[in-house]
């Protein structure tokens, strides 16, 4: 008889052209994805471009001790959770009603309109609607502030208000991403079972019931695996909009770590920017309690249901 290591070689060989695609992205991957993390040391060293990374010297932590004592370090992580946790809070769920909502449109024509008009925007660069919200929140040539002088009210520098600019975050990230986000609810709502609806309808079951007690628990693995992969990525509180958008009269509320990571590390040297050591470390940081955040919820996840990232 053939051994097991002549049929794993038999096996391997049969599907020596698949290994071979395989190997460019792993190639890709090495390269680009792990290659670079060698950079790393330099959120330990008083990095000095001079130098290079091996011969800088190590600088005890010390900047790991600074992150404890910077204010503003402090406020951008404060503002990093409370931004990262309320777009997860509306903007992963609503995309959930989104789905289960278009999912009871019987017109298929108008169904079909809905779902191309709701992932439009995704394909917009923030840089795009940055600049359409500038225009239309603009005090002097706005139209929403045009509206507002015409019931009496007066011009509001809305992207320069502490008050209104995280709900302008939320709003726009709502209407650029939910369209988008709902596409792979609905793809596992149409793989759904249609007999499980039949067999609700023979029992007596309306629309509302078979969305709640069929159509919502058939999502629940979909929904714990990407509310995981959320979670674990919750201190990224969305750099590119927030980048675009925000002003220094809002950092109290709109700095996140990332932007304070882009001011430090490739700010203007004039200022005391130009820290890539420092900014490795606090990167470095926001890194490893989103790694420790998603392996934990994970396991907790795992304890109490069959489901999980791994």
């Amino acid at each position: 008889m053939q051994s097991l290591a002549a049929k794993k070689r038999k096996k391997l060989y049969q599907m020596k052209m698949l290994y071979v695609m395989l190997l460019l992205p792993v190639v890709h991957l090495a390269l680009f994805s792990y290659a670079p993390m060698y950079g790393i040391v330099i959120a330990f060293k008083d990095f000095r471009p001079g130098l290079g990374v091996w011969d800088s010297h190590w600088n005890h932590f010390a900047h790991f001790q600074e992150m404890v004592h910077d204010f503003a370090f402090r406020r951008a992580l404060r503002n990093t959770f409370v931004i990262s946790l309320l777009r997860l809070v509306f903007g992963f769920a609503l995309a959930i009603v989104f789905a289960l909502l278009l999912n009871e449109v019987v017109h298929r024509r108008f169904k079909r309109i809905v779902q191309s008009i709701s992932y439009l925007p995704h394909f917009l660069s923030w840089v795009i609607v940055a600049s359409i919200m500038v225009e239309l929140l603009s005090p002097e040539r706005g139209i929403v502030n045009y509206i507002v002088s015409l019931f009496g009210g007066h011009p509001v520098n809305f992207l320069a208000s502490k008050l209104y600019f995280v709900p302008l975050l939320l709003a726009t990230d709502v209407w650029k991403e939910v369209g988008w986000a709902s596409i792979i609810y609905l793809a596992s709502i149409s793989a759904i079972s249609p007999e499980l609806y039949e067999a609700a309808e023979a029992d007596g079951a309306n629309r509302f019931h078979k969305m709640a007690y069929i159509t919502l628990p058939s999502l629940v693995p979909v929904i714990t695996i990407l509310f995981l992969l959320r979670l674990g990525n919750i201190l990224s509180g969305g750099f590119d909009q927030i980048l675009n958008l925000y002003n220094p009269l809002v950092y109290e509320v709109a700095d996140i770590i990332d932007t304070y990571v882009y001011r430090v590390g490739l700010g203007d040297i004039t200022n005391g920017s130009m820290r890539f050591d420092y900014a490795a470390a606090v990167g470095l940081f926001k890194n490893v309690v989103g790694v420790v955040l998603l392996v934990t919820v994970n396991q907790i996840v795992r304890r109490r249901s069959d489901y999980g990232v791994w």
